[in-house]
């Protein structure tokens, strides 16, 4: 009998994590270490209100130092720390000083809640085991085998109203089991949800918090045992005997609230719930209120434009298609119409995104080019030859790549192998991501007064060879593509010598064409333009490295914008760069990054959700 009962209910899987949130001033944790990671744990334990302590040895990152010297966080210096010989733990062959200090350490602090080791060193494996000695949960990264707790790829909302940090935040985890695929799929979801969703975690508070204040004030009580988040009742469940005609009793009342509260929480719309007034609340509040509520969303009208692409009837046919920069909305109608009115088979480069490649019809087959580092060539080789296979056989192939086809897209190689083996692909231009996705990130490649030409190039050659890049120019813009992964290399090659003589340094030599960059230069790192998870890394080229490394995982595509247009179109503007000399450029640069050495932003203009 006792079996027949268990079987009823799931039975635990390992593996999982318990999911839980901490907040308050009532938590500490403790970081061992100073490096950039370290003030990434420390920055949001402060959003969380949490008191921060930072343990380490020697120089800390400067986000820390500023943070220690605004008082935000407390940093202390393992020199400081009380001597070992008053410690309790005696030493063993396997145990440094420093573990027998951290002793000491915990053992006079026991508010320390939480510990993160960010830095590693031959005594990790044993502060990590102090720190189980006084039960305190550990964090040490990259170990997981070292940890109690780990922390998720976290993306906190902001109210679109307001433009300030909201209450809605995400977390995903893999367990263990794929860090940068957590932060990915994070952003997916992100990407996935209403622009209204933090606006509307907004207006539902101000309802809960109005569901409880009349409460108080009406009846002298509290919202009951059962609140809207409770898993005692759900939303379809009604209210027990509550009617218009009946009195209820102050239990009763409350429940009944916010009962309410979790209905129109669970069935309005985002969007209806984000654009709540204070009276609309009252009057779901008193049930005085309908609790539907539909929008009819406009009807879309049919383009009067349709470019029909002239195919053979009976011959196969491959097209070079250009995808734009990511954004749908940038599709020129050739191309959605080769996607979702002419292809029998697409063979995308693994670039394209996925809204791009949703509008395909479920009938079409789609090969994605497995163009991997080492792999490139075979991939390429092996996408002509399907290419010219299922031409063949009659089949209409589209040969779908990111941008515009002939922008370092290859296409020309394409070109050449599909004429070879009897097939004259047509090309059907695209818009090019070293155009566009710029100006998704505020940026006028050319602009009067700033920027009077353009020149784009890579930042790798052929089979990973480098390349030269373009000499300094004041009045010009220069946009390097497919160099992110090699900044350092490129940023080498660009700038002046630190002693300022102007001659590049040694590691660049033979890689630029021309003047020396002076390091104030700015330059924007643009990832995934024109994508809902654009995110734009702005500095200059002296502190760029710096500022990437911090802005954490890296979100490929990106590219690189050089030149002083970069700060043209920010804030107020700046149309005078080629009006003043030189000597105005450190003002500049100051005024553009309000005092920081770099500056990120985060997604793209709300406007293009309409577009």
């Amino acid at each position: 009998m006792a079996s027949t009962v268990l079987s009823q209910y799931p039975a635990p899987v390992s593996g999982a994590s318990l999911l839980l949130t901490f907040k308050g001033p009532r938590t500490t944790i403790l970081i061992i270490g100073g490096d950039a990671l370290a003030a990434s744990r420390a920055f949001a334990a402060l959003e969380a209100g949490i008191h921060v302590l930072i343990l380490a040895r020697g120089s800390i990152c400067d986000e820390l130092k500023w943070r220690a010297d605004h008082q935000q966080i407390n940093f202390i210096d393992w020199d400081t720390l009380p001597s070992p010989s008053t410690s309790s733990v005696s030493s063993a062959p396997d145990t440094k000083t420093d573990t027998e200090s951290l002793s000491v350490f915990l053992t006079k602090h026991p508010s320390i809640s939480l510990i993160c080791i960010t830095t590693h060193t031959t005594d990790t494996p044993a502060l990590a085991r102090i720190c189980y000695a006084h039960n305190i949960p550990v964090n040490v990264a990259d170990l997981p085998a070292l940890c109690d707790f780990s922390f998720a790829a976290t993306h906190r909302f902001s109210d679109p109203g307001t433009g300030e940090k909201s209450a809605l935040q995400i977390g995903v985890t893999t367990n263990g089991e794929g860090c940068r695929l957590a932060g990915r799929v994070r952003r997916e979801i992100v990407s996935m949800l209403s622009k209204e969703v933090s606006g509307a975690v907004r207006q539902v508070g101000k309802l809960r918090h109005l569901a409880k204040s009349v409460g108080d004030q009406t009846e002298s009580g509290g919202e009951g045992d059962e609140g809207e988040d409770s898993g005692v009742t759900t939303p379809n469940r009604p209210v027990p005997r509550w009617r218009y005609d009946i009195d209820e009793s102050k239990e009763e009342s409350s429940r009944r609230r916010m009962k309410w509260v979790a209905q129109v929480s669970e069935y309005w719309p985002i969007a209806r719930l984000a654009s709540m007034s204070e009276d609309e609340m009252k009057l779901i509040l008193s049930g005085d209120s309908p609790h539907t509520s539909y929008f009819t969303p406009a009807p879309t009208e049919s383009s009067l434009h349709n470019l029909a692409l002239s195919l053979p009837p009976k011959k196969g046919r491959i097209l070079l298609v250009g995808s734009g920069p990511g954004h749908p909305s940038l599709l020129t109608i050739a191309t959605h119409n080769a996607l979702t009115k002419h292809a029998d088979l697409v063979l995308s480069d693994k670039l394209v995104p996925a809204a791009v490649l949703a509008l395909i019809p479920g009938h079409v087959e789609v090969h994605i080019a497995r163009k991997f580092p080492g792999n490139a060539e075979g991939a390429q080789s092996e996408m002509m030859d399907a290419a010219v296979e299922a031409a063949q056989r009659g089949l209409t192939v589209v040969r779908l790549k990111q941008g515009d086809p002939v922008v370092y897209g290859r296409a020309g190689e394409e070109v050449l192998f599909f004429r070879a083996h009897g097939f004259e692909p047509l090309v059907v231009p695209g818009v090019s991501s070293a155009l566009a996705a710029p100006i998704f990130a505020g940026i006028p490649v050319t602009q009067r007064g700033v920027a009077e030409s353009v020149v784009v190039c890579t930042g790798v050659g052929r089979q990973g060879k480098e390349v030269k890049l373009p000499g300094y120019e004041r009045p010009r813009t220069v946009l390097v593509l497919m160099g992110v992964a090699r900044i350092a290399q490129v940023v080498s090659a660009m700038i002046r010598d630190d002693d300022g003589s102007g001659e590049g340094l040694q590691s660049g030599e033979g890689r630029r064409e021309g003047r020396p960059y002076p390091r104030n230069t700015p330059i924007a790192i643009i990832e995934r333009g024109s994508m809902p998870d654009q995110r734009v890394v702005a500095s200059t080229l002296g502190d760029i490295c710096e500022a990437l490394e911090s802005a954490g995982e890296q979100r490929p595509p990106g590219m690189m914008v050089v030149g002083w247009a970069v700060l043209a179109l920010q804030g107020a503007g700046d149309t005078s760069v080629l009006d003043e000399g030189e000597g105005q450029d450190e003002r500049r640069v100051r005024k553009w990054l309000g005092g920081s050495r770099w500056v990120v932003r985060e997604g793209i203009d709300p406007g293009w959700a309409e577009v």
